[in-house]
């Protein structure tokens, strides 16, 4: 539920910012925005996640939420004339507090759930679930916020996503607290704030895996830039551009729900190397066609590719990490990862501002294909992985 309101938000923001600007690297900014404090925070959240109870800093986060998608209410019902004074700078500062609470609650999420799960054995199909569901809002997030909009107007649909994060808080509140696991002992705060970044950079695969996602994702980050293609380039209104941000999503919710009986063992590696290169293949297609249709069933195939990526990835993490590691690594996940999305955002804006939408989509898809090349090249450990 809490996912679910967080993909709501992010379209209303994304098409609020953009109705405001008609500035493609306006949208950029919102991802930067948001990745700064993520990623300026991560390794304390890690920290905190490791060492104070992880199930209290996901209720104050997502309370810290709360108060960020009341604020952008208020807001956008334009009280005290705010956007009229502040221009997007009132939403990208609110998008900012928002990027510091989601920043320490990531790790705190990650850490968490596996602690619910008491058979390691079932670790691989328990990430593809949480995948699955994981998609299933992100999927239905972006077209129920691209629906509100047309309806309810901007600042109701964000009072929607509130009401959304109370419910998610309520929700939480039944799971029952966990111990937290044995602590390894180090001698000062640093060294257990840096201790995620060593053990990372000591695993080949996990560190290969990450990096590799990385650049994927900030350079085939066309998604940030579909407000720009749905108004200017397919010329479709906010409903038709809710079904877009939800494409992914769909074949992302398909593929999750298929690996759930049909689980990736073979080849795991190589796979993940085609499912990162289709990602980017989709991305030149899509950001050459004119045709809604056509624009949508390209996003579709890109979200296959995705699902099959983050199944892979989120097994190897949970796999690969100790418990009592879990929210420090999770924490240099994001950092590479997570906050990428944002990073891919500003890119895109910034090179949509310098190249021109469409050849911005482009290359970013050719870089992405010539990276994965790369890497299949170098990471001789990460072609012959297997689950």
């Amino acid at each position: 539920m809490l996912n679910f309101s967080i993909h709501i938000q992010s379209v209303i923001v994304g098409w609020q910012v953009y109705q405001i600007t008609n500035d493609p690297f306006s949208l950029g900014l919102i991802g930067l925005a948001e990745a700064i404090p993520a990623i300026g925070i991560a390794l304390f959240g890690g920290h905190m996640a490791d060492t104070f109870n992880r199930k209290s800093i996901i209720l104050w986060c997502a309370l810290v939420l709360f108060g960020c998608s009341f604020s952008l209410y208020f807001v956008s019902l334009g009280v005290g004339d705010f956007l009229y004074t502040w221009g997007v700078w009132a939403i990208y500062v609110i998008i900012f507090i928002s990027g510091i609470s989601r920043g320490i609650m990531g790790p705190a999420i990650f850490s968490f759930w596996p602690q619910i799960i008491n058979n390691k054995s079932v670790y691989s199909n328990a990430v593809t679930w949480n995948s699955t569901i994981w998609q299933i809002s992100a999927t239905a997030g972006p077209a129920v916020g691209g629906l509100l909009i047309a309806p309810l107007g901007i600042a109701a649909s964000y009072a929607v996503d509130a009401s959304l994060i109370i419910i998610s808080m309520g929700l939480f509140a039944f799971i029952s607290s966990k111990p937290m696991p044995e602590k390894t002992a180090h001698d000062t705060v640093w060294s257990n704030l840096t201790a995620g970044l060593k053990f990372v950079f000591a695993n080949e695969i996990i560190l290969s895996t990450i990096t590799l996602d990385l650049f994927a994702v900030l350079f085939g980050g066309a998604v940030a830039l579909l407000p720009v293609y749905a108004k200017d380039i397919l010329h479709v209104g906010a409903f038709e551009f809710g079904l877009l941000k939800a494409a992914m999503g769909v074949g992302s919710v398909a593929t999750a729900l298929i690996l759930a009986y049909i689980p990736i063992k073979k080849f795991a590696g190589k796979k993940l190397l085609f499912a990162i290169g289709g990602f980017g293949f989709c991305m030149i297609l899509f950001g050459i066609s004119n045709i809604f249709w056509l624009s949508f069933v390209l996003l579709i195939f890109a979200g296959i590719c995705d699902g099959v990526s983050v199944v892979i990835r989120g097994t190897l993490m949970q796999l690969y990490t100790p418990d009592n590691m879990k929210g420090r690594v999770s924490a240099v996940n994001n950092i590479f990862i997570g906050s990428s999305n944002e990073i891919g955002a500003f890119e895109s804006g910034l090179a949509a501002k310098m190249l021109g939408v469409v050849n911005s989509v482009v290359v970013g898809g050719v870089v992405s294909i010539l990276i994965v090349c790369g890497t299949a090249l170098k990471a001789k450990k990460l072609r012959e992985l297997e689950l």
